[in-house]
């Protein structure tokens, strides 16, 4: 297992490497984990802090997750970082939200070069400011070699959008004459959602303690494994991760078969 590695600045204790090693010898670890982080605001209209505040400490919450998804060989995290649907939140907090987005890119593409870890992105970005857009596209530029552990990141992201997306793809293709509509199956419309090259969630965890998957990857969780915190994101840590991955652990994944 592989681990140096330091995105939050802390060094690691000899505590949570034996935690991780034996996680990793309890059984598999997920190729991917993808994450509905929820709760920022009312974690932080808790404390009497604006929600703004929470959504500060969240990004603290990537950061750490990132690094324990790193040591441990995740090879895909998936975070759901900024919805269609967030667009309509009070312009002051999607302000605000656009200007963590932009200031944690900045500061954090170096650190994610350093370890190897490359970024992608999935959504409707081009409805993103002119600034964010043109951060992220050289964050995504500088990190496209790296080979360690992929961290996707769905900004201005709908399944319902990304499914349509794909369809009027497929429909374009057939329409040209270049593809025979009796020839689409699975693997074309996975290779025409805006993410193809990366495999299905093996886990979903969702925070805040909300049972719904809220338009994320719908056709990507058909048989994702799931488990749902009442910790809001700002509280969730890297103990909380190894927690969900035991749990995962147990799970018997049939994928519709019967087994003995």
């Amino acid at each position: 297992m592989e681990q140096t590695l330091t995105i939050t600045g802390k060094k690691q204790t000899a505590e949570d490497a034996a935690r991780q090693e034996a996680l990793c010898q309890s059984g598999p670890i997920p190729r991917h984990i993808a994450i509905i982080m929820d709760g920022n605001g009312r974690w932080a209209r808790q404390r009497g802090e604006p929600r703004v505040v929470g959504h500060y400490e969240g990004v603290e919450s990537v950061r750490d997750i990132t690094e324990a998804c790193a040591q441990i060989g995740v090879e895909f995290l998936t975070l759901y970082t900024f919805s269609v649907e967030n667009w309509q939140r009070p312009p002051g907090e999607v302000n605000a939200l656009m200007r963590l987005l932009l200031r944690t890119i900045r500061r954090e593409r170096k650190t994610l070069n350093e370890n190897n870890i490359r970024l992608q992105a999935i959504g409707d970005l081009e409805k993103l400011p002119r600034k964010a857009r043109a951060e992220l596209q050289d964050a995504l530029d500088a990190t496209a070699g790296n080979t360690r552990m992929t961290l996707v990141l769905a900004l201005s992201y709908s399944g319902r959008w990304e499914l349509v997306e794909a369809v009027r793809t497929l429909a374009r293709q057939a329409q040209q004459g270049t593809l025979d509509p009796d020839t689409i199956d699975e693997a074309l419309v996975a290779q025409a959602l805006d993410s193809a090259g990366v495999p299905d969630p093996d886990l979903l965890i969702r925070t805040g303690g909300e049972f719904r998957v809220s338009n994320f990857l719908l056709w990507q969780l058909a048989y994702t494994e799931m488990v749902i915190t009442n910790l809001y994101w700002p509280a969730f840590r890297r103990d909380q991760l190894y927690e969900a991955i035991t749990a995962f652990q147990q799970r018997d994944r049939r994928f519709g078969r019967i087994t003995g």
